[in-house]
């Protein structure tokens, strides 16, 4: 007769006081991650947690699990490793905007094209924080900085386009604040087999503060925001009454019941779907004339590197006769020296 332990959110917490600014959208996501992993219920021996450089980077320290915090970019590549040394491993990565899409950039979309079982946080607050507050390659055109002082002349990146375009199977985007829907989507890239990316929009109060107040403050979010749920229609607003339709090649948000548009020309999410065309659409609108999506946008299932590469080592494994290093060493000619 077994027991199945039940776990609390409190067993993943560690001792260690968390040294972020008092205000952080950082917490958002350890409290939301510190659910999910109980709701899960994978034991914290089960789970290691990497992380480069910066602000969000501290993350591992308030895990209490396995933890590796090592230097700025490396925190795919690192963990890429980890989960392809160990597969039972549950592998998680927490980065910023900086050290996940600039030094980091090029290992990012190589684990995202991978598709390695990796769940990848990134919690982009458009700033460099930790080094206070130079732009990040998400900061919008424009954008005023230490180290921009009149102004960006470029464009940012967007994780979304930089995930799909990798050929990426799942993304999901949440708000630090939204502690009630953020663990369901911590657990569905828990749950997807392959590389998963949470864009996670945080607060940095010291350098950027209320730079999604557009979206997240309270009398905005329900217009400005749209909640994704496989399945289901894209329907938004304080009324609900507000949904998404194709306009040719493009989407439109629309009011049901005006003029001519019903319940039936509004959008069912499929998140499932191979070509991602749509979940790119989705996963670019703005808060502007389109709400942000929220939610899991995509959801593709895909052989995953990690499992790959484990299934061909037991193959080349069962063809070769050598098991040990001393029948490896004492394989092919040899000879005796008296």
């Amino acid at each position: 007769m077994t027991t199945q332990t039940i776990y609390q959110a409190k067993d993943y917490k560690s001792p260690q006081l968390v040294r972020w600014c008092p205000g952080c959208g950082d917490y958002g996501v350890l409290s939301s991650l510190h659910k999910a992993m109980a709701e899960l219920g994978v034991a914290p021996h089960n789970i290691a947690v990497i992380s480069g450089i910066g602000c969000s980077s501290r993350l591992p320290y308030y895990m209490n699990t396995y933890g590796f915090h090592t230097i700025h970019g490396r925190a795919a590549a690192i963990a890429t490793g980890v989960k392809v040394a160990n597969p039972k491993l549950s592998v998680w990565v927490a980065t910023g905007d900086g050290d996940c899409l600039a030094i980091g950039g090029n290992h990012f979309i190589h684990a995202v094209r991978r598709n390695v079982d990796i769940n990848i946080l990134i919690m982009n607050n458009k700033i460099y924080g930790l080094t206070k507050g130079q732009y990040s390659p998400t900061s919008d055109r424009g954008f005023v900085s230490k180290s921009s002082p009149y102004g960006t002349v470029e464009d940012p990146f967007r994780p979304a386009e930089l995930a799909i375009g990798a050929r990426g199977t799942f993304f999901a985007r949440m708000l630090d604040t939204d502690i009630k829907n953020s663990p369901e989507i911590i657990k569905a890239a828990a749950l997807h087999k392959g590389a998963s990316v949470i864009e996670t929009l945080v607060n940095c109060v010291i350098f950027n503060d209320g730079i999604y107040n557009n979206i997240t403050v309270k009398e905005n979010r329900p217009d400005k925001t749209l909640f994704l749920r496989h399945g289901e229609k894209m329907i938004f607003g304080k009324d609900n009454n507000k949904g998404i339709v194709r306009d040719g090649f493009n989407l439109k948000a629309v009011t049901v019941g005006e003029n001519g548009y019903t319940m039936e020309d509004v959008l069912v999410h499929d998140a499932t779907t191979l070509d991602p065309s749509l979940h790119l659409k989705l996963a670019l609108m703005d808060g502007k004339e389109l709400p942000v999506a929220l939610g899991v946008i995509r959801d593709v299932a895909a052989p995953a590197y990690d499992a790959e590469v484990e299934a061909q080592i037991e193959k080349v494994k069962a063809k070769n006769p050598v098991r040990t290093l001393r029948e490896y060493l004492m394989s092919g000619d040899t000879w005796e020296v008296k």
